[in-house]
């Protein structure tokens, strides 16, 4: 299906997200859209799938102008969008799940759909057991399920909002080699990221936004050069990280064991000095965010002993981590990190720690609102709701909210959806709170990220630590086995 937007523009409020963006895209074709954060990307595909409506401009489908009002709209024409943070119900079961969207049938033929399902997944290798729960997938899975439905539903138009964040390397290459094939089948493929190596190594064209525009386009063979000009009309230069003197033990774990949901970890032997970065690596649910919220005392110390800056939290509560200098940040921006319907300005008041006034000082927090949007650049005002950010944006608030002074920080995915020159500037904030003397411990599925910044890379498998790297001695090639349960 051959796409053609025309004059594209959309406001919210000042903000001008699409700004009379005129692109095109052929039949049997992947293309790429960069973009900061921020550039308008998610709007624009949001209006092709039918979620927003142009403020003025219009779309042609083969050639015919068409008015989507709705996302079933956008699907009954054939154009299906898969969100970064795919739309399912987790208490549901898989086939529940593909069957949902669904019009005029009331009543599912579910021998039907379970046979359209079997054969979808035998198509593109997917392993997806229909009678499992959704809890029980992997992000990477929930995906080949999403993008299963919409083809079960005749999409010959797939949307992808950067879809490889949060997904490991090999569910990457899955995802990739599907995409591919569905092209080979003249269907579309749109991939949104803010990803060069992504966009590089799998499009056949790139349309980069800036700041609400199309500011240009590019075949391969690409330059990541060029790519980065379009996209920030400048150069970035990737900063060494400075040395930093460890101090005294701000993390102590003797044979600690935390529960999870679905996997145990177990014998957590680890100890994380003042100024550290500990990286964790693995596939996703072999124990990384047990230990992240273990830590910050959002999952019970099931065995062993664990003391935070020296202060036994063994059988703490987590008000008493909260008091002993802990923070953690979740993957999950709106569902653990924030509270969708309030703005930056009222989480500044949840953020707050210690004894707080009865009645709430708003010119203080707004006042700290504004400091937090300036310090961590984030687009948006105090009176902003925190759903009406993009999610790079949504990951700058999470940031603003920590605390000052911790003496441990464990993170999962912090710079989640962030372009490279934000990530950037994130690491430069979380190392200036390393070189105050805060431990941090993050998960990411980025080994290059983990190699950047860590000084040591756990790597977990099937809920044990099955391997501690000097990150400086380390290699991708190496972590990617040992993920994998090789030993390397």
């Amino acid at each position: 299906m051959k796409i053609e937007l025309r004059e594209i523009h959309k406001r919210f409020g000042a903000v001008h997200a699409n700004a009379g963006i005129n692109l095109s895209v052929g039949t049997g074709t992947i293309l790429g859209i960069l973009g900061e954060n921020g550039a308008g990307k998610s709007t624009l595909m949001k209006i092709l799938s039918g979620y927003f409506h142009p403020d003025s401009g219009g779309i042609l489908l083969d050639g015919a102008a068409v008015r989507l009002r709705t996302p079933a709209d956008a699907l009954r024409h054939g154009v299906g969008m898969l969100h970064q943070d795919p739309l399912d119900f987790p208490p549901m079961r898989v086939l529940d799940n593909f069957l949902l969207g669904r019009e005029h049938q009331f009543w599912q033929r579910r021998s039907a759909a379970r046979a359209d399902f079997d054969a979808l997944c035998s198509e593109f290798e997917f392993r997806l057991d229909p009678d499992g729960f959704m809890f029980d997938l992997t992000v990477g899975e929930r995906q080949q399920l999403e993008i299963a439905r919409l083809l079960w539903l005749g999409a010959r138009v797939l949307i992808l909002d950067e879809p490889t964040t949060g997904i490991s390397a090999n569910q990457k290459v899955k995802l990739f080699a599907t995409l591919r094939k569905l092209a080979a089948q003249n269907k579309t493929v749109i991939f949104v990221s803010h990803k060069l190596e992504d966009v590089e190594g799998l499009c056949g064209r790139v349309a980069v936004l800036r700041r609400g525009a199309l500011v240009g386009e590019a075949q391969p063979p690409y330059t990541t050069a060029g790519l980065v000009q379009m996209m920030f009309g400048q150069a970035l230069a990737v900063g060494v990280r400075p040395a930093a003197p460890l101090g005294a033990p701000q993390l102590e774990l003797r044979g600690a064991e935390f529960a999870g949901e679905h996997i145990v970890l177990r014998n957590v032997d680890l100890t994380v000095a003042a100024g550290e970065v500990v990286g964790l690596a693995g596939l996703e649910g072999s124990g990384q965010q047990q230990l992240l919220k273990g830590v910050a005392g959002l999952v019970a110390l099931g065995k062993g002993s664990l003391k935070i800056g020296g202060r036994d939290l063994s059988q703490a509560s987590y008000k008493e981590f909260l008091a002993a200098g802990t923070a953690f940040m979740a993957a999950d921006r709106l569902e653990e990190g924030m509270i969708a319907g309030l703005t930056i300005e009222e989480h500044m008041v949840l953020a707050r720690r210690g004894k707080q006034p009865a009645i709430v000082d708003w010119a203080v927090a707004r006042t700290a609102a504004q400091a937090g949007i300036a310090e961590f650049n984030i687009k948006g005002a105090p009176a902003s709701v925190v759903e009406g950010l993009s999610g790079g944006n949504q990951q700058r608030a999470l940031l603003a909210l920590l605390p000052p002074a911790l003496k441990l920080l464990a993170m999962e995915h912090p710079t989640r959806g962030l372009d490279v020159e934000s990530a950037i500037y994130i690491w430069s904030k979380l190392l200036m709170r390393r070189a105050e003397g805060t431990a941090i411990l993050f998960a990411t599925a980025d080994l290059e990220e983990l190699l950047r910044y860590s000084d040591r890379v756990l790597v977990f498998f099937a809920g044990e630590i099955m391997a501690v790297l000097r990150a400086a001695d380390a290699t991708v090639e190496q972590l990617g086995a040992l993920i994998g349960g090789k030993q390397k």
